[in-house]
């Protein structure tokens, strides 16, 4: 973590603007307010101040159908000390170029413009990540390093690089929460902060997704051909090699796989194949020809077959007209 002013014990209480976008999700919303809440319930006293911003000003809504009330549009987010911006889907409609225009123009007035999820998307295009390390959800992290070359794109939970901080999804926003809090108001509070959560004090630095290979539900053997194919899902190796490299035959992985996870490992490495080319169609505006390689079919035509057999409808009818 490169320092901040605000990640220094508290001289006062600090004030967050979060600039929600539509169709972001009420779980990260939640995993960056409520540890504020519960850190100020723990302390007796309003150490943390927020308020919730919006593009318009009005109530937000949410994927789950919710609208979350607003206290104004992005002016209103004048006089914090951070700015933290959540989004999530559709960001070709909700990120138009008056809110990155107005985004760009407002971030010199915070000690931190930080982003949640797709997020970090909105802060690169407007020009806050360039020569800043930064990091995105998972999903996203080829694509934003190969659109925005000039960021240092890494794969950890949270990255805090001077008057930037970017965070990959919800539960990496309550890691980042906690540790603001730790910073500012020691570990003890940190603690008691996760505890009432049930959850764990989590480093910025380590990985988004836990490796399949330490999955405790999993047979070890099953765990680390599940992290070959999520590895190599561009490039499926044979299950009978998958099988070789975990000292097991063709067979005996079958077996295992099927007692598992209700699936032949053939069956299951397509499944994680299709379920990346669902959302590289739905978040994503790649031609299907760029998502058929990513995803390691032959062709489109490959690809839409396999597509509608599982789906029941062809890739293109995710794509809007």
């Amino acid at each position: 973590m490169t320092e901040n002013a605000l990640f220094s014990p508290a001289t006062g209480p600090l004030t967050i603007a979060f600039f929600v976008l539509p169709q972001a999700s009420i779980l990260e919303v939640a995993s960056a307010l409520d540890p504020l809440r519960n850190a100020n319930r723990h302390l007796g006293h309003e150490a943390y101040r927020w308020r919730v911003v919006t593009p318009d000003g009005q109530p937000v809504p949410l994927t789950c159908g919710i609208e979350l009330p607003s206290t104004g549009d992005l002016t209103h987010a004048t006089g914090a000390d951070a700015l933290i911006v959540i989004a999530g889907y559709r960001l070709a409609e909700v990120a138009t170029r008056p809110l990155i225009r107005d985004l760009r123009r407002i971030a010199p007035r915070f000690q931190l413009v930080a982003g949640i999820d797709a997020a970090p998307w909105v802060m690169a295009r407007a020009g806050l990540l360039t020569g800043y390390r930064a990091t995105v959800h998972w999903e996203d992290l080829e694509d934003l390093a190969a659109a925005h070359p000039d960021t240092t794109v890494l794969p950890d939970r949270y990255v805090i690089d001077r008057n930037r901080a970017t965070i990959g999804g919800a539960a990496a926003a309550s890691d980042f929460m906690l540790q603001l809090i730790r910073a500012r108001h020691g570990a003890a509070l940190a603690r008691q902060v996760a505890a009432s959560f049930l959850a764990t004090v989590r480093k910025g630095s380590e990985p988004q997704i836990a490796p399949s290979a330490q999955d405790p539900a999993l047979d070890p053997r099953v765990a680390r051909a599940v992290a070959m194919m999520e590895a190599a899902l561009d490039t499926p190796a044979p299950i009978a090699a998958i099988a070789a490299r975990v000292n097991l035959s063709p067979r005996r992985l079958e077996s295992l796989f099927r007692a598992a996870l209700g699936l032949t490992p053939g069956a299951y490495a397509l499944s994680l194949r299709l379920a990346a080319a669902r959302r590289l169609l739905t978040d994503t505006t790649h031609p299907l020809a760029e998502i058929a390689l990513r995803t390691g079919f032959s062709s489109p035509a490959t690809l839409s077959r396999a597509f509608k057999a599982k789906f029941g409808q062809p890739p293109g009818s995710l794509r809007k007209p």
